[in-house]
């Protein structure tokens, strides 16, 4: 009885261990490498408003850097040059800005997918001038006409700071080529205005309103990613 029950147990060991070891090579072999390095690329949002809409002029540059499975850190570098064009006043602003944060990745992808729903934030800081091209003279009376007075007055050493949330996606067109599409929701902080106007827009913040502290934004953006290196995914 005692010989029957020791070739039970070893044949269970056996089966235990075999099935182990199988499973160890299922599970490795359902294991992928996701790629990890730095993606950089231009705002083509910006370009095609440079080449359509008159009195608006700039260019983004992209990037982030994968840092986690779910984790980039992102930057967004650019030059915008704004007008504005009022009842009673014409400002055009221009000047660069750099927007510094990092990104969360809320989507799961299948394997060797590199999509990403993305949720960001970012620091914004600008350096601009602000040209007060023209103004309208109020009058009370209609008999001469509208007085629209041609100024010209440039101020520069302008800067502003804001906070901004980021919601977007991106998918890969092609193997590492990348399109993605965001909404901004910006909140200023601070900024320093001339003496005898206000920012009406400001560059990589964009418009201003009067009493109000936030602004919206959006991108449309082509990238492509430099993989560095693998990591397998947990």
């Amino acid at each position: 009885m005692y010989r029957y029950f020791s070739k039970l147990l070893l044949l269970l060991f056996f089966s235990f261990t075999s099935v182990q070891a199988q499973n160890e090579q299922l599970s490795d072999s359902l294991q992928y490498k996701d790629k990890y390095g730095l993606r950089v690329g231009i705002d083509i949002s910006k370009a095609l408003r440079t080449f359509l809409e008159d009195g608006y002029s700039g260019l983004e540059l992209v990037g982030d850097y994968r840092v986690s499975e779910k984790f980039y850190a992102a930057a967004e570098l650019g030059n915008e040059k704004l007008t504005f064009e009022g009842d009673n006043i014409g400002t055009t602003a221009n000047g660069s800005y750099i927007k510094i944060g990092a990104d969360y990745n809320a989507y799961d992808n299948w394997q060797d997918m590199q999509n990403i729903i993305f949720v960001g934030l970012r620091y914004g800081f600008s350096t601009f001038s602000q040209t007060l091209d023209w103004y309208r003279v109020y009058s009370s009376s209609a008999y001469y006409g509208p007085d629209v007075r041609m100024v010209n007055n440039e101020v520069s050493g302008l800067n502003a700071s804001w906070i901004e949330m980021m919601i977007g996606i991106k998918v890969e067109l092609f193997n590492n080529l990348f399109l993605s599409a965001n909404v901004q929701l910006k909140r200023r902080i601070a900024q320093k205005t001339p003496d005898n106007f206000d920012n009406l827009a400001i560059p990589g913040f964009g418009r201003t309103y009067d009493e109000s502290m936030f602004g919206a934004g959006y991108g449309y953006t082509i990238s492509y990613l430099i993989p560095l290196y693998k990591k397998n995914r947990h």
